[in-house]
């Protein structure tokens, strides 16, 4: 059972932070459902301490994108035209 977890918990390290950053259509998939699944891996019997503490990472990825972003520049609707149309701008985030 537990190589199955680290096999999913290597799984979602691997691909979550691709799916999140997606393209200029946004995120492939939302930070709630990675954190759904990290949620569903916390309910398993028995989980070692070193899952835990790579399922708590993961978290504080989605933590931290959920803030603003991995650090990395985030094209962000504004309504800067006045007439109702929608421009885009880069919203920079200083390290």
């Amino acid at each position: 059972m537990n190589g199955l977890i680290d096999r999913d918990i290597a799984h979602i390290a691997r691909v979550m932070r691709p799916s999140l950053t997606g393209d200029l259509g946004g995120p492939i998939l939302s930070s709630g459902y990675w954190r759904k699944r990290l949620h569903r891996l916390l309910e398993s019997p028995m989980l070692t301490k070193a899952q835990l503490c790579a399922i708590d990472s993961l978290l504080l990825e989605l933590d931290e994108f959920d803030a603003g972003g991995f650090g990395v520049t985030f094209p962000h609707p504004i309504d800067g035209t006045g007439d109702g149309t929608w421009e885009t701008h880069d919203a920079v985030q200083s390290a």
